[in-house]
């Protein structure tokens, strides 16, 4: 028997979020963005799942996912992009080879693509006002590309304050993007929403947009609701159920001491699984529907519950996040963000399909 240390994937969630974000994006194209390992849920999951709902555009971070992502929709008519582009010759060679699309903003890279005889096509990043990546002169850069014989799959850009609607910065970067596009490349298709903007900007949808988050059933602008899905529920199984008298102390430092006879449920499932250690004494998980708080500090391998009120077993399972507590709702108490949540769940955790 495996160790009951599981992220279960809802698929039909997937695809329940998926033919939102194609209803609220209009005329533009959707690009799934499945960079590190579909946020945690599973590349080998999640790829086929929107393929299956219709996606043909996705995004990663580089080749090497890239490469991944080919392996679990092999001989597919999909669009690759790569959002952190290349950063060496061999990264060029793959794109050569397999046909991918990095998004690019330095002539370095241009060099590259040159130096591995690549002519497909390229997405070019343009700086807008969040001052991450983007282009330093992108009309020699299309210049250069041109004259290379490397395609031009598109502009983007990339929004810094979209989960914030009423931020000025948004329609700044809206309206420099746009400025740019006309001047530039007219003609090429056009990038700027991710999944936030999506849903506060839809009318700045242009040709393609980039939604992540939004896949995974996290709510990205708070206070609104999209309508999306939990796609993950983490849970680890009960292992032990202790009964405390007063005074027994609890986990490492010992400094949850009970004040009263209580009942403990140790869970598997650790930070090395993914469950922030700031959840210790703060957190709680759901067991048959009731929220029970963690007590003690969270351990590599276990963490302590407060089963008092609970009438559990070690047949039972505890729910970290997933629909009855939102993965949103528990890292709003660690003042951070799903994505981290997301993409901390340890490879030792299993990912379980719910094709459903």
């Amino acid at each position: 028997m495996s160790r009951p240390a599981v992220a279960r994937i809802h698929l039909g969630h997937l695809r329940h979020n998926y033919r939102l974000i194609r209803a609220r994006a209009g005329t533009a194209d959707v690009m799934a963005v499945v960079k590190a390992n579909a946020y945690g849920h599973g590349l080998h999951l999640v790829a086929p799942a929107l393929y299956e709902a219709g996606c043909r555009h996705f995004a990663v971070t580089d080749a090497e996912e890239a490469l991944m992502l080919r392996q679990y929709v092999a001989g597919k008519d999909i669009a690759i992009a790569l959002l952190s582009g290349i950063f060496d010759a061999g990264d060029a060679d793959l794109c050569a080879a397999h046909g991918f699309t990095p998004v690019i903003s330095e002539p370095r890279q241009i060099d590259l693509l040159e130096q591995a005889d690549f002519h497909g096509r390229i997405w070019l990043k343009l700086e807008t006002g969040m001052h991450r990546i983007g282009a330093a002169d992108p009309q020699t850069m299309l210049e250069r590309l041109s004259r290379a014989g490397i395609g031009l799959a598109g502009l983007m850009s990339h929004l810094a304050c979209a989960d914030t609607p009423e931020h000025p910065m948004n329609r700044a970067q809206a309206e420099a993007f746009r400025a740019m596009h006309r001047r530039l490349a007219p003609d090429a298709a056009a990038s700027l929403l991710n999944s936030a903007g999506i849903v506060a900007m839809p009318s700045q949808a242009l040709d393609v947009v980039r939604p992540g988050i939004a896949l995974y059933g996290a709510e990205p602008v708070t206070g609104t609701s999209f309508g999306l899905k939990a796609v993950m529920q983490l849970s680890g199984g009960i292992m032990q159920i202790r009964e405390l008298t007063p005074g027994d102390a609890v986990s490492y430092g010992a400094d949850f001491v009970a004040e009263r006879q209580m009942r403990v449920a140790v869970v598997a499932l650790g930070y090395a699984d993914g469950v922030p250690r700031g959840l210790s004494r703060r957190g709680e998980v759901v067991i048959r529907g009731t929220r029970c708080p963690i007590i003690g500090r969270v351990c590599m391998d276990y963490t302590l519950i407060d089963v008092s009120d609970c009438d559990c077993s070690p047949a039972d399972t505890a729910e970290f996040w997933g629909e009855t507590m939102s993965a949103n709702h528990v890292a709003r108490q660690l003042d951070t963000i799903s994505y981290t949540l997301f993409t901390g769940v340890g490879a030792r955790v299993s990912r379980h399909p719910i094709s459903s």
